[in-house]
């Protein structure tokens, strides 16, 4: 075990940071090994890490005091922040830029940071195709991310810049799943009317990033987008009643009517939804398959993620 590089991960007991943990651990003979970076090393997720033979460490993305000790001795980290913990993306900027300070300060050789598009560059402020949020942002969310790619590349951290994609498990764990109508039959709402929506599963985020690792500092200043499937709602809603056993239609509704729906953030994911409606090419060209699959061979589909996962997607 000396003799492995230590991979640090940002967010271990979380889907993206989690998947990379897994990854590590299920690779014994790999040439790395795990140090788990979670705000409560001693709850119950922290223990089962470090059950597993995990180093679990304390590390606070609003404490840069945390951020310097848990990245020391490490060859590498993978950093995430998580904007719907706090709905804040000045908050999200400033987390970006204490782990870029953190890993440029500690020498670090190679960080995978995920990251999203800002959508600025496409939409700008005063473009009223989309209504402006927070009097600074599209898509905030995504903007704070893609504004911190700088806190990265400025500060010369070898950084591979990870482009995610839409969670499948936000069926699960965000409401976005198949709802009953009126007439008893399960509607999937989506603002994308026919365009084509790049998803994945959260965990093979994680598992993408170890194959990034593995590939070493090759990968350094690029950027990688990754998908599982680049899948239209019609599309989407087939594969769930196939799944599901039970009729699903494809609810098709406008971004507008989204925004409007009035739950924490329809405005920021209304706006998120048009935008990969409306740069359909961009986006999708951004996350290849083929890519995808060969940094992580046995990256899921829709379907094979469905299999595994159709009980758990709450359908009232």
């Amino acid at each position: 075990m000396a003799d492995k590089k230590i991979i640090a991960v940002v967010g271990a007991t979380g889907a993206q940071g989690g998947g990379l943990v897994q990854a590590i651990l299920d690779d014994p003979d790999g040439p790395f090994r795990v140090r788990a970076l979670t705000r409560d090393p001693h709850g119950e997720k922290g223990k089962q890490l470090a059950s597993r033979g995990a180093e679990v460490v304390r590390a606070d993305l609003d404490d840069p005091g945390s951020l310097r000790p848990a990245f020391r001795g490490a060859h590498g980290a993978f950093c995430v922040t998580n904007y719907w913990e706090h709905f804040s993306p000045e908050k999200e900027l400033s987390q970006a830029t204490n782990l870029a300070e953190a890993a440029k300060a500690e020498g670090l050789k190679h960080v995978v940071w995920s990251t999203l598009e800002d959508t600025r560059r496409w939409v700008p402020l005063d473009d009223d195709r989309m209504p402006t949020l927070m009097g600074a942002y599209k898509v905030p969310h995504f903007d704070a991310k893609g504004e911190a790619d700088l806190a990265f590349a400025s500060r010369g951290v070898p950084t591979t810049f990870l482009l995610t994609s839409f969670y499948w498990d936000n069926l699960i764990h965000f409401g976005m799943g198949p709802k009953p109508g009126p007439d008893g039959k399960l509607a999937f709402t989506l603002p994308m009317g026919d365009k084509k929506l790049p998803g994945i599963a959260a965990g093979d985020i994680g598992r993408c990033a170890y194959g990034i690792f593995m590939r070493g500092s090759a990968y350094a200043g690029k950027t990688v987008g990754i998908a599982g499937a680049h899948l239209t709602g019609a599309k989407m809603a087939a594969s769930l009643e196939k799944a599901l056993g039970r009729e699903v239609v494809y609810n098709a509704v406008t971004p507008e009517v989204y925004r409007g729906f009035g739950f924490p953030g329809a405005d920021d994911l209304g706006n998120m939804f048009q935008f990969k409606h409306d740069f359909e090419r961009e986006f999708c060209g951004a996350r290849k398959l083929d890519e995808s699959r060969a940094l992580y061979p046995a990256l899921q589909n829709f379907d094979t993620w469905l299999a595994a996962n159709k009980a758990r997607i709450p359908l009232e």
